[in-house]
């Protein structure tokens, strides 16, 4: 399999085929409750962990629905006049799915009968408590709502979910079944209740191999067991609770550093995506010669809608006083659209890298990119950005 160049050039992993069936057979049956009756859809590309995952539904005797096209193409109505006349059971889906049915106001519950569903799990980056609840008031109350984080590099999850423990909106409910995961400080000490890296203290039967074309392990080493040598570091930011329970903000390698502060893009995210008028964003720090730092942040604007200092002073204001004053970025750019992986990420590293003065083709790989021409204003802003802050 190939990483899905969130943080850069993908890798080619080798995976053994018995440590991925293990996870498959243990995810299938345990976590994702299905047997020979279910019906288990995932929206998802052939080239993200997730396709590997939902495949690994035949484990249990499942039958699988795959799809290939737009979910909402020709409306929004396609996935789900898909799961009521197929039967489907269990919906996997991305939150930015979710999100933009929130914004149209889109009951799925108001044309279709959705009463087999038994199931809604939601991966590829960090979930809302508002996305739990749009299910349970949407398609029906009694669902076992799952939000899980894994990756390519293990071709399962670390941490996800567990049908016989409660949900809580917004929280993944466990760490998986042989995932000793805990989130450490920059001392390598476990922390709860705080956000700190997602590590992994014993090893799973599906880490890789190796990475292809990796002389001596280098690339690999480098990737999962800095700083800390024999115990794999995600490079996700999480936050475990006292009921194992756990929140996950982000990339730990584009999480902001403001002012000695660490600020996870989701909640940026999560607040300037629901200002009327922003369909997307993307933020980014960049430690830049002569300053501390610049913070900027980019938005796709709805048809019509315009930036004006209207809309800058929303913005200023709903992340103060939701957040606080440190999340208010120094400019806002209008751009056509946020870069994107092909398996649905936004792809924050490689703009970083590349606005930091890392050349193109070692800062992005345009291949794993979902909409490459989205990449084309961050390499023009890219040979200006230095000159842009000293104007800020």
């Amino acid at each position: 399999m190939y990483t899905s160049g969130t943080t850069g050039m993908p890798k080619g992993i080798v995976h053994s085929q018995g440590g991925v069936l293990l996870e498959l057979i243990k995810f299938a049956w345990l976590h994702d409750n299905l047997t020979p009756d279910s019906v288990k859809f995932f929206f998802t590309t052939t080239g993200w962990a997730m396709f590997n995952m939902l495949i690994g539904g035949f484990a249990s005797g499942s039958a699988l629905v795959v799809y290939d096209g737009c979910p909402t193409w020709p409306s929004s109505d396609r996935l789900w006049d898909m799961t009521e006349r197929i039967g489907i059971t269990y919906f996997g889906i991305s939150p930015t799915y979710v999100n933009n049915l929130i914004k149209l106001g889109y009951s799925p519950k108001d044309h279709y009968d959705l009463s087999k569903v038994d199931t809604i799990a939601m991966g590829g980056s960090p979930v809302s408590p508002e996305n739990f609840a749009w299910f349970y008031q949407h398609l029906h109350k009694d669902l076992h709502i799952v939000s899980m984080s894994g990756g390519t590099d293990v071709a399962t999850a670390f941490v996800g979910g567990v049908p016989t423990e409660p949900v809580y909106a917004g929280e993944i409910q466990a760490p998986c079944l042989g995932v000793d995961a805990c989130a450490w400080n920059e001392d390598g000490k476990q922390i709860i209740n705080e956000y700190g890296e997602l590590v992994i203290k014993q090893s799973m039967p599906s880490m890789p191999l190796y990475f292809w074309n990796d002389t001596d392990n280098a690339r690999y080493l480098d990737s999962y067991f800095a700083p800390w040598p024999n115990v794999w570091r995600q490079g996700d930011q999480i936050i475990f609770n006292q009921h194992s329970g756990s929140y996950i903000s982000g990339r730990s390698d584009s999480t902001l550093n403001r002012h000695g502060i660490r600020i996870g893009t989701s909640e940026i995210y999560r607040n300037v995506e629901s200002i009327e008028g922003i369909k997307d964003s993307l933020i980014i720090n960049l430690e830049l010669e002569s300053a501390q730092s610049f913070m900027p942040i980019f938005i796709v604007l709805e048809e019509q809608q315009q930036l004006d200092d209207r809309l800058i002073s929303t913005i200023k204001h709903n992340l103060s006083e939701s957040c606080s004053p440190r999340h208010i970025p120094d400019k806002v750019y209008v751009i056509d659209a946020v870069p994107y992986t092909l398996s649905g990420k936004k792809q924050e590293i490689p703009v970083k890298k590349l606005l930091s003065g890392m050349p193109l083709e070692k800062a992005v790989n345009l291949g794993a990119c979902a909409n490459p021409s989205a990449m084309e204003f961050f390499i023009q802003l890219a040979s200006s950005i230095h000159q842009e802050y000293e104007a800020v």
